[in-house]
């Protein structure tokens, strides 16, 4: 119905400059959402959720790359406790890792169930247990979150991709064009800070946002999910200046 208006591509944030070179040059506006979509949450045969039971996937792209329980069968002990620690503020990030190897080496991990189950343990608490406190409004996230967001940016690289869009949005943008990014944990908005500041230290963007940019509270009333969501922007070098 857009006719050519709207151009569609199947592909990764890392990709940006091939879709550029693609499209004949650069981009007025970007914008990056680096969340997940609720569907795929949602959805319990996607694996990203500890709440439902289904198969250990975790991929944006089910199209390619290994699942998580491929992953969590493969990986060191040493990369996953650091992993947990890195990309997701796990306070417990070794004594979690040393279950879940303990675990796959008795029986793999298949299902989400399996995986929330190995971090409920490793935290003291049986399911039975977290179900019963979490009925309290001061029960907090669920002791896997953490977990199941370390495994899944694994799983789908999300960093180097990250780190790659990063580098490659100088040259994406127009003079004057502008960059936002929508960042959900800590780890992806330290590193969109940092490349937005060393770019307008380089004379790549002339102007940054100062901080970051978050839901308001009524938002959030009605998205709980906008909650963990951080914007920052960028403008590139090379506006126009405006007539006298």
């Amino acid at each position: 119905g857009f006719g050519d208006v709207v151009s569609l591509h199947h592909a990764s944030f890392s990709w940006m400059a091939s879709i550029a070179a693609a499209e004949g040059g650069g981009f007025d506006g970007i914008l990056l959402d680096l969340g997940l979509s609720s569907m795929q949450i949602d959805d319990p045969m996607r694996g990203f959720s500890y709440k439902d039971e289904g198969p250990l996937d975790m991929r944006m792209d089910r199209t390619t790359g290994r699942t998580a329980a491929h992953l969590l069968a493969a990986i060191a002990p040493e990369r996953l406790a650091e992993a947990l620690r890195d990309l997701a503020d796990e306070p417990d990030a070794e004594r979690v890792a040393q279950a879940i190897i303990a675990t796959r080496a008795r029986t793999p991990l298949a299902t989400t169930g399996d995986l929330a189950r190995v971090v409920l343990a490793a935290k003291g608490l049986t399911l039975a247990a977290w179900r019963q406190r979490a009925r309290a409004k001061d029960a907090g996230p669920h002791p896997a979150a953490r977990t199941f967001q370390a495994v899944r940016i694994l799983v789908n690289g999300e960093m180097d991709a990250l780190d790659r869009a990063l580098a490659d949005v100088p040259e994406c943008l127009r003079p004057g064009g502008r960059i936002a990014i929508l960042s959900f944990h800590s780890g992806e908005d330290r590193r969109v800070k940092q490349a937005f500041r060393d770019g307008l230290r380089g004379g790549l963007y002339e102007a940054v946002s100062d901080d970051v940019i978050r839901a308001s509270p009524g938002e959030v009333r009605s998205n709980p999910r906008a909650a963990p969501a951080r914007l920052r922007w960028a403008r590139r070098a090379g506006s126009p200046r405006p007539a006298d």
